[in-house]
């Protein structure tokens, strides 16, 4: 019973006082401002604040196409490498993602970027953009960088 009795016996609520300096806003903002080192900047610079755009996770990825037979619609498959959960070895997972194309150019086999958009309907909420293949630029740069015609290319 005298337990209870001392627990009844507590403080008021108004009578206790919180020591922190984030309430109701009393921080004045450059103490939220990124720190310097004396070492990179030995002036005090003024602080401006920036707002930057917040950070989306996986704005675009990267697959190939592997069903076009919907209309404005095509089927992606990412691959991507992931560590196995026992084995912790790299193993590939791959997933399909439904995709809008709205003039219907892409075919099987193509490589498309997908675009995070609004969701287009239940399972389309990205775009495909196609992407310019790098392997084929670097074969054409590599053959006019070194300025030496082919045996084909040599007259007789």
């Amino acid at each position: 019973m005298a337990f209870t009795h001392s627990l009844l016996q507590l403080p008021p609520i108004q009578s206790l006082k919180l020591s922190t300096p984030f309430l109701h806003g009393s921080t004045p903002l450059s103490l939220f401002s990124k720190p310097t080192s004396s070492l990179t900047s030995p002036t005090p610079q003024s602080h401006s604040f920036t707002f930057l755009p917040p950070i989306r996770a996986m704005k675009s990825i990267q697959g190939k196409v592997v069903c076009a037979t919907n209309d404005k619609t095509v089927a992606v498959e990412v691959v991507r490498l992931a560590p196995h959960p026992k084995y912790k070895r790299r193993v590939r997972k791959r997933k399909k993602y439904q995709a809008h194309d709205p003039d219907n150019k892409f075919k099987v086999g193509d490589i498309v970027q997908l675009e995070k958009t609004r969701p287009i309907s239940k399972t389309k909420t990205f775009l495909a953009v196609p992407v310019l293949n790098r392997n084929l630029k670097r074969k054409d740069t590599e053959k006019e960088e070194l300025g030496i015609p082919l045996e084909s290319q040599q007259q007789a």
